[in-house]
């Protein structure tokens, strides 16, 4: 299995927490939060990770190298910010394999990856993983029926629900459409239009789920990573 993990925006929330490291960097639990997601990975069976990258790319290049916990690491630098999309295109020009996982470099979340894999194999569709949640509201909801994604909901909708987790399975040249190094949102550009136009996967996750891109959340971090560090 192969992923790839956008490690490329500004942070700008948990600046007052970190405020001279990238957001993937931010230390939980005595280690680079990065560290913890990639070695989740590894122990998951995934054996090549592009780390598509942007602010302050040169210092994770430099603390992980080429090989990391057992995984082939690839990087994939945007000049400018491509958005998650972009991202995801250029970070798919170093991908080897006909599909790849995405993650996104400020979440954890425990993914039942071969699984995930199992479902890619019977339909090569592309999937969506949602996680329950008590409250929406901060997220936004995935509308699914039939075990197929059907749309999204703007956040502020209160009460438990399906969100989007913020991981997908896509072929390896699902977003050739769009141009190298152009700026486009994944969820808003592609993913929003596509559930409407084709069958797009659903796998409900129960794993656990944790976004450190707010301080509160980063705090909460601390603890329920301490196992994983």
């Amino acid at each position: 299995m192969e992923a790839i993990v956008l490690a490329g925006g500004f942070g700008t929330r948990l600046r007052e927490m970190v405020p001279d490291l990238p957001k993937p960097m931010a230390p939980v639990a005595g280690r680079p939060f990065l560290e913890i997601l990639l070695s989740d990975l590894a122990r998951k069976g995934f054996k090549r990770v592009v780390l598509s990258l942007g602010y302050k790319a040169d210092s994770i290049i430099a603390h992980f190298g080429e090989r990391f916990s057992g995984l082939d690491i690839a990087y994939a630098v945007e000049d400018a910010p491509l958005g998650t999309g972009g991202a995801v295109r250029l970070g798919m020009t170093r991908c080897l394999g006909d599909h790849v996982f995405i993650f996104n470099g400020d979440t954890f979340l425990d993914l039942e990856a071969k699984a995930v894999e199992l479902l890619w194999q019977k339909h090569t569709l592309p999937i969506i993983v949602a996680r329950e949640v008590p409250d929406t509201a901060r997220y936004g909801r995935l509308l699914v029926e039939s075990g197929r994604v059907t749309g999204f909901t703007e956040k502020g909708i209160s009460g438990p629900g399906l969100i989007n987790a913020g991981c997908y399975v896509l072929g390896a040249g699902q977003l050739d459409a769009w141009p190298l190094n152009t700026a486009f949102s994944l969820e808003a550009d592609y993913l929003a239009p596509a559930v409407k136009a084709v069958p797009v996967d659903v796998f409900e996750t129960q794993g656990l789920f944790i976004d450190i891109g707010v301080p509160e959340d980063y705090r909460r971090a601390q603890m329920l990573l301490a196992a994983r560090a």
